[in-house]
Order: structure tokens, then sequence, then C-alpha cells
């Protein structure tokens, strides 16, 4: 994990070392608990440091300002723990309303000592309207329109969302933009890039109030 890891992560990422083996040893608890709670299916070391981790902390600057982050259905962790340990000034909140995810994702934070994190097994809706951040991102989360009706009313003054999305994010966009002009939010594709090894093209949307 650690060698692929070392190789495939971006030379100007902050803290980088720190990130690469810390993250190493996410995996590698991620790999042990699939076996018997089945969190994801990238199962090759090489895959899992490009599609979990690389993928994670590619659009690192767009959160390097920000003071709080909810990582709204974190899953195993992703993106929220890899942008933790890039950016340890900002504290993160990973929700995640499966409480075994929510448990495991704990046992990392716990397991590596991240004091920037922390883990709630809570609806992302219910933690976002009863405390305030200044950005709220998810990474395989949901269709633009579903995400829209959970987050948009998250979206207060000063808080966006970053979702992660893969290459049919204009379809998506269209297919939700009767909603979004009923909520009075407005997409912004900011961010494209490429995966290694042909493993996928992602675009992070921003969502914020129109």
């Amino acid at each position: 994990m650690l060698a692929d890891l070392e190789v495939v992560l971006p030379l100007d990422l902050p803290h980088r070392e720190r990130v690469a083996s810390a993250a190493a040893r996410h995996l590698e608890l991620l790999g042990e608990i699939n076996a018997v709670m089945n969190l994801t299916r990238i199962t090759t070391p090489r895959d899992a440091a490009i599609k979990h981790i690389l993928d994670s902390v590619t659009p690192w600057r767009l959160f390097a300002n920000a003071k709080t982050v909810l990582d709204a259905g974190t899953g195993p962790g992703f993106p929220g723990l890899p942008l933790a340990l890039t950016l340890p000034e900002t504290q993160f909140t990973l929700a995640e309303s499966t409480q075994k995810k929510a448990r495991f994702v704990e046992s990392v934070i716990a397991d590596q000592k991240i004091g920037n994190a922390r883990a709630l097994p809570e609806r992302v809706e219910d933690i976002g309207k009863r405390d305030g951040y200044e950005i709220v991102t998810a990474r395989a989360f949901a269709p633009m329109s579903k995400a829209l009706s959970l987050l948009a009313p998250l979206l207060k003054k000063g808080t966006k969302a970053l979702l992660y999305k893969g290459p049919e994010v204009e379809t998506e966009i269209a297919e939700a933009s009767r909603e979004a002009k009923s909520l009075s939010v407005k997409f912004e594709i900011v961010m494209r890039y490429e995966l290694p090894d042909g493993l996928g093209t992602r675009n992070i949307v921003q969502i914020s109030r129109s």
C-alpha cells in the first residue's frame, strides 16, 4: 500500500509523508474488515491508492481555507480522512448513518490519532441543521437531484457544497436544473481531473446559493 501511495500522490501535497503512511494504514485496516463487512469493491492496492486516496486529496486546494468541513456519507472514510491528514488545521466531521461504517471510521481515527477528524453515526441532514460548516462535501453520495434535496437546506450564507462527480456530470446537472432553480442554488464545475491508469474522469461541482 505505502509503495503505491508514494508513487501516485502529488509531490506538492501538504504533509505528503504523513498522508502516505496514515492512508496506507487506513487501506490496510479497510482490507482486513472488508472480508466481513464488504465496505469497498476496490481490492487491489494500486486501485485503492488511486480511487480512494489520490481521488480524495487531488482537490485539496479547494478545501485549504476552510475551518470546518462536513463529509456527507463518508462510507469507510473518503474523502474526509485523507483530506483531514492533508489539512490538519481544518476540522472535519465525517457523517455516516450506517453504524458499522461509522464505527470503522472511528477506529481509523483512533488508530492514526487524527485529531482534526471525528465520525458521527447520524444522517448528514440532521448534523448540518444542528451545526454550521463552511464546506459540505461528498463523494459517491447520490445523483445530483437527490443530493440537492438533502444538501440544499444546509447551504446557509457562507456555506458551499463541493461534490465529487464522474464523467456524466453535465447530464446530472441538466437533470437537476429545475430543482436547483426552485431551491435557489447554482452549480459550477470548479475542477476536472483524470485519474491514472484510465480509472476515470473526476469533476468537482460547487453548489452555492444563487
